[in-house]
């Protein structure tokens, strides 16, 4: 199936979703994610939900940031590319003409400094691969975050059985956390 086959596929399967089911499976993702040993590192980014396309609700992940004393980063859409903000009690969002929310400004995160990516998804195989919205603001992103910085990526849905296709500047994961199990990608 090509990439755009799977984008509707998964569209189609979330918006099925009831908003209880959302909840619920976004909570059981963020209780998964504390079973991973990557919690005491300092930068972790996370983008912010976009609650009409029914995606994950971050707000469960952010507040085990927040709880872990750790320092949350999130994205803004700057022409082709995402600049990086430190989230604080302070920062003012405002929804982007994509319904994202989107720092309005703040302290200024580069790439580099990230230790931990949560990445959106619509899709993904058992080997990492990942298909977002078509883009590509994610994969320029990670092509300027550290090798080891580590790419989990989060959806309620299980991995595809067949291959995605893969462009040169894709960039695979090293997790996927759905709600019932967390899929390790590669050595870490």
């Amino acid at each position: 199936m090509n990439k755009g086959d799977l984008r509707k596929k998964y569209i189609n399967f979330r918006k099925k979703l009831s908003l209880s089911e959302v909840d619920d499976m976004s909570l059981k993702i963020a209780n998964q994610a504390l079973q991973l040993d990557i919690w005491d590192f300092e930068f972790y980014h996370l983008f912010l939900s976009i609650s009409k396309q029914k995606e994950i609700n971050t707000e469960y992940l952010l507040q085990i940031i927040f709880g872990k004393d750790a320092n949350a980063v999130v994205p803004k859409v700057r022409g082709e590319i995402l600049e990086h903000f430190l989230l604080t009690d302070t920062t003012k969002l405002r929804l982007s003409k994509w319904d994202i929310p989107e720092p309005v400004n703040g302290i200024k995160i580069e790439p580099s400094q990230i230790d931990v990516v949560f990445l959106p998804l619509l899709a993904y195989d058992k080997q990492g691969h990942r298909i977002g919205y078509g883009k590509g603001f994610y994969d320029k992103f990670l092509s300027n975050c550290r090798p080891e910085s580590l790419k989990i990526g989060l959806s309620f849905f299980e991995p595809e059985a067949e291959d995605i296709e893969v462009s040169d500047h894709d960039i695979a994961l090293d997790y996927c956390i759905t709600p019932e199990s967390i899929h390790k990608f590669k050595s870490n």
